[in-house]
């Protein structure tokens, strides 16, 4: 959601509803430029080796998100609004069989290819048969990757050659398989870009609005709101912005064909929607008319807990919108293609019966297809996984917002144990993360101003939940997001600008990704989170039973404040007890207690037990006492984590 939310107003000031989403942006855009850069040791894309390495886990998923096309930048200009040629592009080669083994290290699963669907962007690619974009309805130089002009094609800014764009693209998702790793990329079913027009669709598919009538504002048939009677105009703007930061361009005139205009992305049924609309794009109709009911059938309640087949038999002969046609066909292209699940944009911005119809489909033809869903009112979570039939929801407006709370100091960890009891029934479908592409990174003065404060963080977010776990590249050696790059507002990563990504780079080191030219605090910062994202991903427990010791500890102890964090986790006989600190400047010195219903549920007699931390290999004892009751002694440093594991064996 917030990639639409840079210029205009401070993080303060945006709400989210129930009823809508209230999102402001500034736009920018500026020429394109041919690179030409050295790239060297690349894989042969087209050549992929036939060796597939198959994933092994008893843990979690654990999702790597990657900006595709910053991943692999070596160019360390950052001018602002830079050109292709001034500041560099990533491409799909660089990710190498290197390059892969290194996120591999991490404990990944699948990896989240950002930006991969061709957007609209502003660079003269009509050598290849596409459509110049008009500045005037673009985001930035580089293009916003969620204003998609071509479901049926890919971003020819990430391939080495652009006539062979989808065979590269191609190549990669045979490269991250070959490491036993899934590939996601987004969908974005709200909103397309307003100038929509695909040249990679297969024969028979029809563009979305192809077949509307513009004389109505709202029809089932259509794919778009019209307002009928009235063109488009371009917003205009009262701060002085000028599409290209004010640079000449043939097409940035403040004008755009478009007759009869089309509702805006967000909702905004003006013909000339405000400077703050998403007015780079237009809403898809999904049968839901402008009073807000519906023209399609109502899935019934009792299809909450019914399977996916279930959900597929029931849409089987029922007639639905033509959109929801476009996007079952669109995901259905990329499962084809090797593509193993979709992140989806802003979902609740869309009903939910769409994603009965939508997910029943995918996973009628993947049954393990992994599906991501950008949702923000908790009040719809279980209506989303349960009748929209999601795999996972960001856990954004509560857990994430609450370590951020904590992080910057006037937090309490009371609420992270609140949190995960509310979310008890469905805590296994909400996605854990500290970055993404639409947050600040942790490292940024907005955010907490040292990467270092996200360990105890991560120690909760990783480990409390039998969720997937999210991280986002450079995360794990502390970019802080800093560079003025243009459209992009530092303290994000821009996700609109040519640009370089410097910590990440020095991880890269020039295409070795051998963290060659990391400092010594990044090296230290990377093998924490390879260690910690390991036990996520290889520890059986991670997918067994959770409990509570924080309450427990706050009532019997002094020094164990709001501040500090524990809980346990169990299956079978494996049984971790984790304790993370989340105080910067301060140790802490206590006994921790396990109470007596943990001691009788893992089954221990009276005795001693030795405990390894499978972070760092710290040794410790716990005392199993008469009374069922056991206790650990605890010497925390500032910002520490412990992940005990009992040994196996008899005191």
């Amino acid at each position: 959601m917030a990639h639409w939310l840079y210029k205009l107003l401070p993080a303060s000031t945006l709400k989210i509803t129930t009823s809508s989403v209230i999102l402001t942006s500034l736009l920018a855009a500026c020429s394109f430029d041919s690179e030409e850069s050295n790239r060297a040791n690349k894989v042969n894309v087209n050549t992929p080796s036939t060796t597939v390495i198959t994933p092994v886990s008893k843990g979690k998923p654990v999702v790597y998100q990657v900006f595709t096309r910053l991943f692999g930048n070596t160019n360390t200009t950052n001018k602002p609004w830079g050109t292709i040629a001034e500041n560099g592009v990533g491409k799909f080669s660089d990710f190498t069989d290197t390059a892969l083994l290194g996120i591999k290290e991490l404990g990944v699963s699948h990896i989240w290819y950002t930006g991969v669907p061709h957007h609209a962007l502003i660079g003269d690619y009509t050598a290849f048969g596409i459509k110049n974009d008009d500045p005037d309805v673009v985001k930035g130089r580089a293009g916003s990757p969620y204003s998609v002009k071509d479901y049926y094609s890919v971003n020819p800014d990430l391939a080495d050659n652009p006539a062979q764009r989808m065979q590269e693209f191609e190549a990669l998702i045979a490269r991250t398989h070959q490491h036993g790793m899934k590939v996601i990329i987004d969908i974005v079913p709200n909103h397309i870009a307003r100038d929509y027009q695909s040249l990679g669709k297969p024969a028979g598919v029809r563009d979305f609005g192809q077949d509307d009538d513009k004389t109505l504002e709202y029809s089932a048939s259509n794919d778009f709101y019209y307002v009928v009677g009235q063109d488009f105009k371009v917003p205009t703007s009262a701060n002085g912005y000028a599409p290209l930061g004010g640079e000449n361009h043939p097409l940035a005139d403040g004008k755009f064909e478009e007759s009869p205009a089309k509702w805006t992305g967000n909702g905004s049924r003006a013909a000339q929607p405000n400077i703050n609309d998403w007015y780079e794009t237009v809403k898809v109709n999904y049968g839901v008319k402008p009073d807000g009911s519906y023209s399609f059938a109502k899935l019934p309640e009792s299809y909450r807990f019914k399977s996916v087949q279930a959900h597929s038999e029931f849409w089987q002969n029922k007639k639905v919108p033509n959109s929801w046609v476009k996007f079952r066909d669109i995901t259905q292209f990329w499962l084809a293609k090797g593509v193993d699940g979709f992140r989806y944009d802003m979902a609740e911005m869309v009903p939910v019966e769409f994603w009965s119809y939508l997910n029943s489909a995918i996973k009628m033809t993947n049954q393990d297809a992994f599906i991501l869903a950008e949702v923000y009112n908790p009040k719809q979570y279980r209506d989303y996984i349960q009748l929209g039939k999601m795999d996972y929801l960001y856990d954004k407006v509560d857990f994430y917002d609450r370590l951020k709370d904590i992080m910057q100091g006037h937090g309490n960890t009371d609420d992270l144990a609140n949190i995960q009891q509310r979310y008890r029934d469905i805590e296994q479908h909400l996605l854990h993360f500290l970055e993404n592409h639409d947050e600040q990174r942790i490292a940024s003065s907005g955010f907490a101003g040292s990467a270092e404060k996200a360990k105890p963080a991560m120690v909760a977010s990783a480990l409390i939940s039998r969720s997937p776990t999210m991280i986002y590249f450079g995360q794990e050696v502390g970019e802080d997001g800093s560079e003025e790059t243009g459209f992009g507002d530092p303290s994000r990563t821009s996700i609109f600008d040519y640009a370089a990504v410097p910590a990440h780079q020095r991880w890269m080191n020039g295409g070795l990704f051998d963290g060659g030219k990391l400092t010594e605090s990044e090296l230290s910062l990377r093998d924490f989170y390879q260690r910690l994202m390991t036990i996520s991903a290889q520890n059986s427990a991670m997918l067994g039973s959770y409990q509570s010791i924080h309450a427990h500890n706050r009532q019997l102890l002094t020094h164990y404040n709001h501040k500090q964090f524990s809980f346990v986790r169990w299956q079978g006989q494996e049984r971790l007890i984790i304790v993370s600190n989340f105080d910067e400047r301060n140790k802490y010195q206590y006994t921790l207690h396990l109470p007596a219903d943990i001691v009788k549920q893992w089954q221990l007699p009276q005795g001693e037990y030795p405990l390894v931390d499978l972070l760092y290999d710290n040794k410790n004892t716990l005392k199993v006492n008469l009374d069922n009751s056991a206790e650990i002694n605890i010497n925390i440093a500032p910002l520490g984590s412990f992940v005990f594991q009992l040994q196996a064996g008899n005191p």
